[in-house]
C-alpha cells in the first residue's frame, strides 16, 4: 500500500498566500463594481493594474480567474459617477490600459460584446476609441502569436469558435450597431489588410522561433484564414498576403514549409474558399507551388477542389487560373500523377454526350481549354500511357460534338479533335477540319502557347536573373541606307509596279440574260452551258416578279426545278439567287407554292439541306407578304426640262441651295405633320397564313427512312419551330390567329423538355409568338386550362435551364402572359 505523504509546511504556506491574493483581488473587483466612492475605486484600479505587470508573479492567476470579470465591471461603470469624474489621463491609465495590457482574446471579446449591446452614448464612443487603440497597437498580432506560442492551451472548442467569430466578424458586428457611424478602421477595406499583416508577422515570428528550436502551432491561424475567406474576405486578404509570401518563399525553404503548414491547418469546410482565392491571386504556377507546397497530395479536400471542382464544376475562372492550376500540378514529381488523373477526368467529361446536351456552351469551352492545356503539359511518355483514353475521347467526343445543332459546340469539337489527333501515335490519324475562325476558336488554338508570367509586386524587388540583351550593332550591310544590288539580282522585278484599281470592273457576260419566264425555266432545266445557267438564275427573281400571270402558270413547276437544282458549275451567290427566286414564287402565287413546299417537306427522297431550304424560303416569303405593298410613283410626273448646257447635278445643287435659304429665313410658330399619314393597305399574308402554317404540322410524328423529325434530325426540328413561331407572330390580327395559336401550343407542348437546346429555344419562341399574336380574350377562353401549367413550366425554365437564351425567352414569355391576362381581366389599368 502506498501511503500519501502529509503536506509540507512550504506547500501550506504557498496555498495560504495564494488564497490571500485571491481574496484581495476579489475585494478589489467588488469595490470597483459596488463602491460609489470615486477615490476608493481609483485606489482599487491602481492596485489591480499592478497585477498586469509582467514582473508580477500573480499575473497568470489574475488573468485566468479575474481579468474578464474586471473588464465587465469596467464596462458597467461607464455610466457611474466615478467614471465621469476621471480626467483624460486617468481614463487612459486606470480604464483603457486594462483592455490594452491584459490577454488580448478576453479584451477583444469583452469590447465587442459591449459595443454590440450599448446604445449610442458617450460610453459607446469611449468603447469605440479603445477598440481603435486595440487594433492600432498590434494587439491582434499579440493574440495570434499567443495562440501559436501556447502549445498547451486548453481552450474549449466553443471558446475558440467564439473567438474566431469575433476576429473575422468584427466589421459586421460593429456595423450592425454603429451603422453609418462606423469608423474607417472597422471597415473590411482597412481591417482585412490589418488582419493579413498580423498573420504575416506571426509567420515571421514562427520562422524565427523554429530557427531557435522552439515549437509552434499554426492551427488557430489556419482556422482564422479559412473562416475569413469563407465569409467573403478572400480578395482583400490575399491582396496583402501574396506579395510578401511570394517574396519570402522565393529564397527561404523554411518560409515555404511554414506557408504550406499554414494551409494544411485550414479546416476542410473552409479549404475550398482558401484554395480558390489563392489560385486566383497568384500570377504563375511557380509562385503557387512555393506557397501551397504539396498540400494537394496531403489533403483530400484540397485535391478535390483543385482536380475536380475548379476544372469540371466551376467554369467562370479566367484562362490564367487554368494555366496556374494545371501548371502547379505539372511542376512537382509527386503531383504529376494527379495531372494524369485530371486528363482522364477531362476526357471523360468532354466526351460525355449527356454533358454536351445539358451543360452550357461556356462550360464546354472551359473544359475544352483545360483539356488542351493539360495535353500540352504532359510528356511524350505520359501521353503514350494515355493513348487508349485519348482514342476513346476522340471517337465518342467528336461524335457528340459534331451531332450538336449548336454551331459553337461543333467548332469546339473540331478544334479539340484536331489537337487530340496530333498527340496520337501515327500521323495518319490526324484530323483536319475546315471552319471559320472566331474569338472562341482562336482562344482554343492559343491556349497551348506559352505565356510570359506577370511578375508579382513582391517579385519585382528581387534581382532579375534573366537580363535582356542589348541589341547587337547592325552589320555594315544592314546599316547602309541602300545596299548595293547583287550581281544576280532581278532588275526587272514587278514588285515596284503600281497595280491597277480593278475594284469597279464588272465581269463580261458571254450569254445574254433571258427576257421571258419560260425561257428562264427552260435554261435552268435543260441547259448545260454554265454561263447560261448563271444568267438564268440571276434573272429569275426579276422575271418572276414582273410577269405575274406567266409566273402563276408555272409557279409549281418552277419551284420544283429550283428545289432540286444543284450548284454543278460553282455559280457565284448560287444559294442567294436560288432562295430569292423561290421567295418570288411564293409571294407571287402563295397558295399553290405553299401547298407544294409544305407537302414536299414531309416527303421522301429529300436531304436535310433541301428541307432547310424550304423552311427558309417560306420564312422569308411570309415576312414579305406581311409587309405593306410599296406604291410606285408614276415616272412621267418626275420628268423635268433641263438645259442641255447645264448638267442635272448642277440643277440639283441649285435647288438644294434655294430650299436651304428658304428654310433658314422662315419662322414657324407651329409645325404640322411633315408627311401625309401612311395609307392603309391590305395584309397579303392574313388570307394565306393557314396554307403556310397548318400543313407543316402534319406527319411530324411519323418517322421515315431518311427523315426522323422527332429523333436524330433535331436540327430541322429547331428550324421548323422557328419558322412556325415566325408565321404565328406575323399572323397578328388575322382571323385565323386563334386557331393557329391553339394548334401551335398543342404541337410544342410535347417538345418542351427536349434535350437539344435549339429545339427548346424554338419552343419558347413559339410560345412568345402565341402570346403576342393571339387576342387576350381568345387566350383566356381557348387556353384557360393550360395557362397555369404553362406558367409553372416557364418559371422552371427561367431558373434551371442551362442555356442563357432559353432562360431569357422564358422570362419574356412570363411577362407577355402576365400582360395578356391583366389586359383582359383589368382593361382599365391599361389606359
Amino acid at each position: 500500500m502506498v501511503k500519501a505523504f502529509p503536506p509540507t509546511v512550504g506547500s501550506q504556506t504557498a496555498s495560504g498566500m495564494e488564497a490571500e491574493v485571491r481574496l484581495e483581488i476579489t475585494n478589489l473587483v467588488r469595490a470597483v463594481t459596488q463602491s460609489r466612492d470615486a477615490e476608493k475605486v481609483f485606489d482599487a484600479l491602481r492596485t489591480l493594474s499592478g497585477y498586469l505587470d509582467d514582473s508580477s508573479r500573480d499575473r497568470a492567476e489574475f488573468c485566468r480567474a479575474f481579468y474578464t470579470p474586471l473588464l465587465q465591471a469596467l464596462v458597467k461603470g461607464l455610466n457611474s459617477d466615478w467614471f465621469h469624474k476621471m480626467t483624460e489621463s486617468q481614463r487612459t491609465a486606470l480604464w483603457s490600459s486594462f483592455f490594452l495590457l491584459g490577454p488580448p482574446d478576453q479584451a477583444l471579446m469583452t469590447l465587442l460584446d459591449a459595443i454590440t449591446s450599448t446604445c449610442p452614448s458617450a460610453g459607446l464612443e469611449h468603447l469605440i476609441s479603445v477598440l481603435e487603440q486595440f487594433l492600432s497597437t498590434g494587439r491582434v498580432e499579440v493574440l495570434l502569436w499567443s495562440r501559436c506560442e501556447g502549445l498547451a492551451m486548453t481552450d474549449s472548442l466553443q471558446i475558440r469558435e467564439v473567438l474566431l467569430g469575433r476576429l473575422v466578424g468584427l466589421p459586421s458586428l460593429t456595423a450592425n450597431n454603429l451603422k453609418t457611424e462606423t469608423p474607417l478602421a472597422f471597415l473590411p477595406q482597412q481591417y482585412c489588410p490589418l488582419l493579413a499583416n498580423s498573420v504575416l508577422n506571426v509567420l515571421e515570428k514562427t520562422c524565427k522561433a523554429l530557427r531557435g528550436g522552439q515549437d509552434c502551432s499554426l492551427g488557430f491561424v489556419g482556422q482564422l484564414l479559412g473562416r475569413a475567406c469563407a465569409q467573403g474576405h478572400t480578395a482583400l486578404l490575399f491582396k496583402t498576403l501574396i506579395p510578401r509570401l511570394s517574396a519570402n518563399t522565393l529564397s527561404d525553404a523554411l518560409w515555404r514549409r511554414v506557408s504550406a503548414k499554414l494551409l494544411e491547418n485550414v479546416p476542410d469546410r473552409w479549404m475550398e474558399a482558401v484554395i480558390t482565392g489563392l489560385v486566383q491571386a497568384v500570377n504563375d504556377p511557380q509562385t503557387l507551388s512555393r506557397i501551397l507546397g504539396n498540400v494537394v497530395v496531403k489533403s483530400q479536400k484540397a485535391q478535390l477542389v483543385i482536380t475536380h471542382k475548379m476544372l469540371l464544376l466551376q467554369y467562370h475562372h479566367k484562362e490564367c487560373v487554368l494555366r496556374t492550376l494545371l501548371g502547379y500540378l505539372a511542376l512537382d514529381a509527386e503531383r504529376r500523377p494527379l495531372l494524369c488523373q485530371v486528363l482522364r477526368c477531362l476526357c471523360q467529361a468532354w466526351s460525355n454526350s449527356s454533358a454536351v446536351k445539358h451543360t452550357t456552351v461556356e462550360q464546354q469551352l472551359y473544359v475544352s481549354k483545360a483539356l488542351l492545356l493539360c495535353l500540352s503539359l504532359l510528356t511524350a511518355q505520359e501521353i503514350e500511357q494515355q493513348q487508349e483514353v485519348l482514342c476513346q475521347c476522340m471517337l465518342s467526343g467528336m461524335k457528340c460534338h459534331l451531332d450538336s445543332s449548336v454551331l459553337r459546340v461543333r467548332r469546339i469539337g473540331m478544334v479539340v479533335g484536331e489537337h487530340i489527333s496530333q498527340h496520337m501515335d501515327t500521323a495518319a490519324t490526324r484530323l483536319s477540319f475546315e471552319y471559320e475562325h472566331d474569338d472562341e476558336t482562336r482562344a482554343l488554338l492559343q491556349i497551348t502557347e506559352p505565356v510570359e508570367p506577370k511578375p508579382n509586386s513582391a517579385d519585382s524587388a528581387e534581382p532579375e536573373l534573366d537580363v535582356q540583351m542589348a541589341p547587337s550593332p547592325p552589320t555594315p550591310a544592314e546599316s547602309s541606307p541602300a545596299a548595293a544590288p547583287q550581281p544576280d539580282s532581278d532588275l526587272d522585278s514587278d514588285d515596284e509596279l503600281t497595280p491597277y484599281d480593278m475594284s469597279g470592273d464588272a465581269v463580261k457576260q458571254t450569254c445574254a440574260p433571258p427576257r421571258y419566264v419560260l425561257d428562264c425555266l427552260e435554261g435552268l432545266l435543260t441547259s448545260e452551258d454554265p454561263d447560261r445557267v448563271c444568267a438564268c438564275l440571276q434573272s429569275a427573281e426579276g422575271l418572276l416578279r414582273r410577269h405575274i400571270s406567266t409566273t402563276k402558270e408555272v409557279s409549281v413547276e418552277f419551284s420544283k426545278v429550283l428545289l432540286h437544282m444543284e450548284d454543278k458549275y460553282n455559280t457565284a451567290n448560287f444559294l442567294y439567287h436560288r432562295q430569292r427566286a423561290m421567295v418570288a414564287l411564293a409571294v407571287t402565287d402563295p397558295i399553290p407554292v405553299s401547298e407544294y413546299l409544305t407537302t414536299e417537306f414531309h416527303s421522301l427522297n429529300y436531304n436535310l439541306r433541301q428541307r432547310l431550304d424550304m423552311l427558309e424560303a417560306m420564312a422569308v416569303a411570309v415576312q414579305e407578304l406581311s409587309q405593306p405593298v410599296t406604291i410606285k410613283t408614276d415616272s412621267t410626273s418626275l420628268i423635268t426640262v433641263v438645259n442641255p448646257v447645264q448638267s442635272s447635278s448642277d440643277l440639283k445643287h441649285w435647288r438644294q441651295v434655294v430650299e436651304e435659304r428658304i428654310k433658314s429665313k422662315t419662322r414657324r410658330f407651329g409645325k404640322g405633320p411633315t408627311q401625309p399619314p401612311p395609307k392603309a393597305t391590305p395584309n397579303r399574308y392574313a388570307p394565306v397564313a393557314g396554307y403556310f402554317f397548318f400543313p407543316l404540322l402534319r406527319n411530324y410524328d411519323r418517322p421515315q427512312v431518311t427523315f426522323d423529325l422527332l429523333g436524330t434530325d433535331h436540327m430541322v426540328l429547331g428550324q421548323l419551330l422557328s419558322t412556325l413561331g415566325l408565321m404565328m407572330h406575323l399572323a397578328i390580327h388575322a382571323p385565323v390567329a386563334t386557331q393557329m395559336g391553339k394548334a401551335l401550343l398543342d404541337f410544342v407542348w410535347a417538345l418542351r423538355f427536349h434535350s437539344d437546346q435549339c429545339v427548346r429555344r424554338g419552343v419558347l419562341m413559339c410560345v412568345c409568338a402565341v402570346f403576342l399574336a393571339m387576342p387576350s380574350q381568345s387566350l383566356l377562353q381557348e387556353l384557360s386550362d393550360d395557362l397555369l401549367d404553362t406558367r409553372a413550366w416557364l418559371a422552371d425554365v427561367a431558373e434551371t435551364d442551362v442555356d442563357a437564351d432559353c432562360r431569357n425567352l422564358a422570362v419574356q414569355c412570363l411577362i407577355l402572359q402576365e400582360r395578356s391576362v391583366k389586359k383582359e381581366l383589368n382593361p382599365d389599368a391599361q389606359m
